[in-house]
């Protein structure tokens, strides 16, 4: 037995989950070399599992104006305001991996305003934070600023959104005490052998 993963229960056995949920964990463990705990976290709420990864891959595998580093940057910069540490491990290697910056994503992490990031990204990340955080504030001088870098009404879109699913992410991993998986915290660290 390794470390508890999660405050419910995870199963102890693929074989048992319904085959739709199996068949992904078993794709995502082929492609990654593990499993992620959010996975296992999420299977005994089959419905919720699906409902999940499926708003989960229209954010963040989509063909969008933000590029997939930009989306994990997101999520990165919002986990680490929510104190999320599954979130922030998890899509910090996902982040280094896809940036090919092994740097970038504990920068982003600890202080974006700080990292080597450009304005618009900045600009981008002071967006998410104020969405993840304060989203009541939210108005037409934000909205302003993202179209004076560039972007367009689909990236603050998908901006907003990203930031919004992961502050939920980032509370239900909090309060289910979900661990990150051993493998992250070395991935896009060093180069693969």
């Amino acid at each position: 037995m390794g470390p508890v993963i999660s405050r419910f229960p995870v199963p102890d056995r693929l074989d048992g989950l319904p085959g739709d949920i199996r068949d992904r964990i078993l794709a995502v463990q082929e492609k990654a070399g593990f499993v992620p705990n959010v996975f296992l976290t999420l299977a005994h709420r089959p419905d919720e599992f699906r409902a999940f990864f499926a708003y989960h891959d229209a954010l963040m595998e989509q063909d969008s104006g933000l590029s997939k580093a930009e989306r994990e940057m997101i999520v990165v910069a919002t986990s680490g305001a929510n104190q999320c540490q599954y979130c922030v491990v998890a899509h910090g290697a996902i982040l280094r991996v896809r940036a090919r910056n092994p740097l970038l994503a504990d920068q982003v992490a600890v202080n974006y305003r700080k990292a080597d990031i450009t304005l618009r990204q900045r600009a981008m990340l002071d967006f998410a934070l104020k969405v993840s955080l304060r989203s009541a504030e939210v108005g037409d001088a934000d909205f302003s600023t993202l179209r004076e870098h560039g972007f367009s009404e689909a990236d603050i879109w998908d901006i907003g959104a990203v930031a919004a699913f992961f502050a939920m992410s980032n509370r239900l991993a909090n309060m289910s005490s979900m661990r990150p998986n051993d493998e992250f915290f070395l991935m896009g660290r060093l180069p693969k052998e």
